[in-house]
């Protein structure tokens, strides 16, 4: 049972339920398309003549619309199905080395994508991301809104960008000051909890009926977007999923972020592996990224391969400790890392077994993210397209 939170607490008025069955319905739709009337009725005890209404509304806002589907024999039904176009998002992905914008309709198919290289001077890159915006709202229409994510700490009250310690850029009021020059609605988020959410409505079918689960993102660092009941878990002032600084072992091949060598990002990140390889080669002057080192392994290059598997221990070990503590029901890992799955699964999971502290519990799944290179694109347009499809109503 869930506690009344009487500080967002939203009232049931007549407006609030409409509001909700009309979040269900068009979930209904973007879910399960094509999709009937009686259908949705059957599914949600809702009376046909509540749903006709609440269809009415969609097609008039243009959100969906009808289709005939096939007859078995008499007249043929009306289908309704999403029009994925309807709504556009713009999602800014702000990296340590570039930053990715792409405009996407309500289904997460890009439209329009721009790069460039992330300006160590906080103010060069807004002036930089502003200009690509109003690019985007000049050649495409019905702008719903823009949602940003940054490889740092966010207030998700005022989200404002507490620290992002790669640029050691602080107290960023990057939502209002992007909003105030484009006219648009922001919503900003870490790229964790941003990828947490694109795996929530975008990702893989295992993922769809999941309420709760853990995305861990391996990168230069390594975060952890948590999904509980079906919702980003923020925590005060948003510093939940900070586990890459937990505390997993000592002498690791690099430093985290923070300095320390006793991590889980000192042990389980891209930089890890990669000092791995190099001390393995014996060439710690070897100029080679995490995809080449990728890449090298399913070449064969043993050394990759062992640099990748023991990364993916220290991965499992991380993990391990996870669901012992929170006990979701999946895991995804996302990243780069996501493409040497048939390299790390076996390790990934014989750790996580071997961790296992009963016996009589079932092993938490882990999956690769099928989101692909832009899991923090996806995230960052999530942030606005999500809002789309929930329900805001607090209780």
């Amino acid at each position: 049972m869930r506690r009344i939170n009487l500080k967002k607490v939203n009232v049931a008025r007549a407006d609030t339920i409409r509001y909700i069955n009309r979040q269900i319905v068009l979930n209904y739709v973007r879910e399960k398309e094509p999709i009937s009337r009686a259908e949705i009725s059957h599914e949600t005890a809702l009376q046909r003549s509540t749903v006709s209404l609440i269809v009415d509304e969609l097609k008039t806002r243009g959100l969906i619309y009808e289709v005939e589907g096939e007859s078995t024999g008499g007249r043929p039904p009306t289908l309704l199905r999403l029009r994925a176009g309807a709504c556009l998002a713009i999602g800014v992905d702000i990296g340590t080395a570039q930053t990715t914008m792409a405009v996407a309709d309500l289904v997460g198919r890009v439209v329009d994508k721009e790069v460039f290289a992330t300006d160590p001077d906080m103010t060069a890159t807004l002036r930089k991301v502003v200009s690509v915006v109003q690019r985007f709202v000049k050649t495409n229409t019905n702008i719903e809104g823009i949602g940003v994510c940054v490889p740092g700490l966010v207030d998700p009250d005022s989200e404002i960008a507490l620290f992002i310690p790669h640029f050691k850029w602080r107290n960023w009021p990057l939502k209002s000051e992007l909003s105030r020059i484009t006219g648009l609605p922001v919503t900003l988020d870490n790229d964790a909890n941003a990828a947490a959410l694109a795996e929530l409505w975008l990702g893989r079918p295992e993922i769809r009926d999941v309420r709760d689960f853990i995305l861990v993102l391996v990168e230069e660092g390594l975060g952890t977007g948590i999904i509980f009941d079906g919702q980003v878990y923020q925590g005060v002032a948003g510093g939940a999923g900070e586990f890459g600084h937990m505390t997993i072992g000592k002498g690791a091949p690099v430093a985290c972020a923070a300095g320390s060598e006793e991590c889980w990002e000192a042990f389980g990140s891209e930089r890890a592996a990669l000092a791995r390889y190099k001390q393995r080669r014996g060439d710690t002057t070897a100029d080679i990224t995490f995809l080449q080192l990728i890449e090298n392994a399913f070449a064969d290059d043993e050394d990759a391969k062992e640099a990748l598997i023991e990364t993916a221990h220290y991965l499992g070990q991380g993990i391990s400790n996870l669901t012992k503590g929170l006990s979701p029901e999946a895991v995804i890992l996302a990243g780069d890392i996501a493409r040497a799955w048939p390299i790390i699964s076996s390790e990934l999971r014989r750790t996580l077994a071997a961790s296992s502290i009963c016996s009589g519990l079932p092993s938490t799944p882990v999956f690769a993210s099928t989101l692909g290179d832009h899991t923090r694109l996806m995230g960052a347009l999530s942030l606005v397209l999500a809002r789309k499809f929930a329900s805001v109503v607090s209780v």
